[in-house]
């Protein structure tokens, strides 16, 4: 019986990965997504292997709705209602412009200026409140917001982190009103110091409560409709899992959801296999997404901007997503030069080899073209087969004959510029943070990223790759994966000297014990629980912090306390390993507490994945075309292939999920977990 499920929502594909957490089989489906309601091809997805939900254990999805929704803004019309002279701050931002270097550039915020409204109050910076909130302005704020068609309303008061007395009192008054539970504060979505920050994470957030909240109580609903009545989760931007009611209250924690959970996956996966530097990359219908993972843990950022202005600052993995997937287009500027995306066909029309509609070239249009994906065998489910004439057409139309060149050119000149932009962004994760390529494995999935790895291990330089058993469901898996994790911010803002000892360790209690809390209140099983704290510390006088780690020991669910010498001490060592020095005379001041409380998922054997028995004959040939001439090459269904196989390129793998290129002068190896370790010269094995 399959008992969890993960669900990978993308904007080509719903990915879904099914585990019988009894016996360790795993298996996996495709199907199109569904827009606008991402819901249908959810549940369509499960349907393929499941019909009784009573027997699942727990559903896990890894979600792209608040991302779309920000991208597209497409979220709710909603209100705000701040302090007295800071209607603008959202509007204002640090007066940056799109283009660093142009004169010019417009910002138009998720909420309209008449929109946003002020009323009489004031919080001091050291918590003193000077002006008691006007009860009687907040409800009137809030009807004239309702009378304009809000839906969700963020309370945004100055300097709530340091006490949040006049937005709780705000927040009740306004609920004597408000209709919905749709309401956002700053002093709970993010209690940390700098309004810009605060107020645009708290703005989003309730910009995405309707439409996230939404989506995922019809999803759980048509679960419980089914016979599911365990537990439901979603993936976060952390990399962990929260509950369905966590996530529509806090729906800015998923905003790089889907992506997240490939990277947790990814670390896993590679891990086990011996690797523990690794980049990622994620390559979907519409976008490359790159991670880097070192000594076998993701880059973690404290805040990210999901697009030019709208600030979000809530911990998540460090992706870089560039416009470069499977259904991006193909196009000539009028200098005569050639581009791709970061428009993108997705699924519904797709590709023009899809014959939906699409007449623009995409790069899997150019991979259909060069006989790399397979016409007769289209992944995902939707289609009987492709068109390769219609693509051949749209590429000579919109590419060849603007740079006058044949069909097999054309395509190989759009394939050479989405893995020059592909590179430039691993690049950016690496060189660039004075990291060398050749240290780390490449690690490619989605339903694109198999085809164009060797292509980015030349680009970039990289020694070898890594791809997992299931790459095109790589998301879905992590989404089964992902550990259970709850995150915490509390702005301090004292020196090391001045520090009170006893309220920094009420603050980490409070939050180990709401941690600690949402583990108890989910029937989920966990392995262990684990707790995390880090200061946010700088030298006075500077702006930018280093993320120090907090030594504390936390027994029977009480925090020790730590020492103001073991602060400075931990902070002299992250700043001296940072920058390679220390301020003699400087002092040491401690912005704000983090905390984080896990609780750790067992994991399944990945053995369980490897192939029995197998063959390693071809079950046919065809030409592909690689650089400037056809080869032929041999096609193997990939999930036969016996561990230990060595195939030698010029080679296709196939399987459900993804077509694996192995390109003339690279070989692939299956390790006992099935994955395929992909070498170039005499490069083998982990490094």
């Amino acid at each position: 019986m399959t008992r969890m499920i993960g669900v990978d929502v993308g904007g080509t594909f719903t990915d879904v990965f099914f585990l019988d957490d009894e016996t360790g089989m795993a298996r996996v489906a495709k199907v199109p997504t569904t827009r606008p309601d991402q819901s249908g091809g959810f549940l369509d997805g499960i349907g393929r292997e499941v019909s009784d939900l009573s027997t699942v254990s727990a559903v896990i999805h890894g979600t792209t709705a608040g991302t779309n929704a920000l991208l597209e803004r497409k979220g709710a019309r909603i209100g705000v209602i701040t302090t007295e002279g800071l209607r603008d701050v959202l509007e204002m931002r640090r007066r940056d412009r799109p283009r660093t270097w142009g004169l010019r550039g417009d910002f138009e915020p998720v909420v309209p200026r008449d929109l946003r409204l002020e009323v009489p109050e004031r919080t001091l910076a050291d918590g003193t409140i000077r002006r008691a909130v006007d009860l009687d302005a907040v409800r009137a704020a809030a009807r004239t917001l309702l009378e304009a068609g809000c839906e969700a309303v963020a309370i945004l008061f100055a300097n709530s982190y340091a006490n949040p007395e006049n937005e709780a009192l705000a927040v009740a008054a306004l609920r004597e009103i408000w209709p919905n539970p749709h309401v956002s504060t700053s002093s709970e979505v993010l209690p940390e110091i700098r309004e810009l920050e605060r107020f645009s994470t708290t703005a989003l957030n309730a910009y995405l409560q309707p439409e996230v909240s939404g989506y995922l109580n019809r999803l759980e609903g048509a679960l419980t409709e089914g016979g599911f009545a365990s537990d439901f989760m979603i993936v976060q931007s952390n990399g962990g899992v929260m509950d369905v009611a966590t996530a529509c209250a806090r729906p800015i924690r998923t905003a790089l959801s889907g992506p997240a959970a490939g990277v947790i996956a990814a670390a896993h996966i590679a891990g086990e296999a011996g690797f523990d530097d690794v980049i990622t990359g994620d390559m979907g219908g519409t976008s490359f997404d790159v991670s880097l993972i070192a000594g076998g843990r993701s880059m973690l950022s404290p805040e990210t901007s999901i697009d030019f202005g709208m600030v979000v600052r809530t911990p998540m993995i460090e992706i870089t997503t560039i416009g470069a997937g499977g259904g991006s287009i193909a196009w000539v500027d009028r200098g005569g030069l050639l581009n791709i995306g970061p428009e993108s066909a997705g699924s519904d029309p797709g590709p023009v080899a899809y014959g939906l509609g699409n007449d623009r070239p995409t790069v899997t249009d150019a991979n259909v073209v060069l006989g790399r994906i397979d016409p007769e065998r289209p992944i995902g489910g939707k289609l009987d087969r492709l068109d390769v004439d219609a693509a051949a057409r749209a590429i000579d139309t919109h590419v060849g004959a603007p740079l006058g060149l044949d069909t097999l050119a054309a395509a190989e000149a759009i394939l050479r510029v989405a893995n020059a932009r592909m590179a430039g962004a691993i690049r950016l994760v690496s060189i660039e943070r004075g990291l060398d390529p050749a240290r780390f494995a490449f690690m490619p999935f989605g339903g694109g990223g198999a085809l164009h790895t060797g292509a980015l291990m030349a680009e970039v330089g990289l020694a070898r790759a890594i791809v997992p058993r299931y790459p095109g469901v790589t998301s879905a898996m992590g989404a089964v994966i992902a550990d259970m994790r709850q995150d915490f911010v509390q702005t301090v803002n004292a020196t090391v000297e001045g520090l009170d000892i006893d309220a920094l360790v009420a603050f980490m209690q409070a939050h180990v014990d709401t941690g600690m809390a949402a583990l108890e209140a989910t029937p989920t099983r966990f392995e262990r629980r684990e707790t995390g704290f880090e200061l946010d510390m700088a030298y006075a006088g500077q702006t930018h912090t280093v993320a120090v780690p907090l030594p504390v020991v936390v027994t029977d669910g009480q925090v020790q306390p730590p020492t103001q010498d073991a602060i400075a001490a931990a902070f002299d060592a992250t700043y001296h390993a940072t920058y390679g020095r220390l301020l003699a005379r400087g002092t040491r001041r401690v912005i704000n507490l983090r905390s984080t409380v896990i609780g750790k998922r067992p994991k399944f054997d990945l053995t369980t994945l490897a192939p029995h028995g197998g063959s390693t004959q071809p079950t046919r040939r065809r030409q592909v075309h690689f650089g400037d001439a056809w080869h032929d090459t041999a096609i193997y269904d990939r999930l036969t292939l016996p561990v230990g196989a060595q195939i030698d390129g010029p080679a296709i793998l196939e399987q459900l999920d993804t077509t694996v290129l192995i390109e003339p002068g690279l070989r692939g190896e299956v390790d006992r977990f099935g994955n395929t370790i992909i070498t170039r010269g005499d490069a083998h094995g982990p490094g």
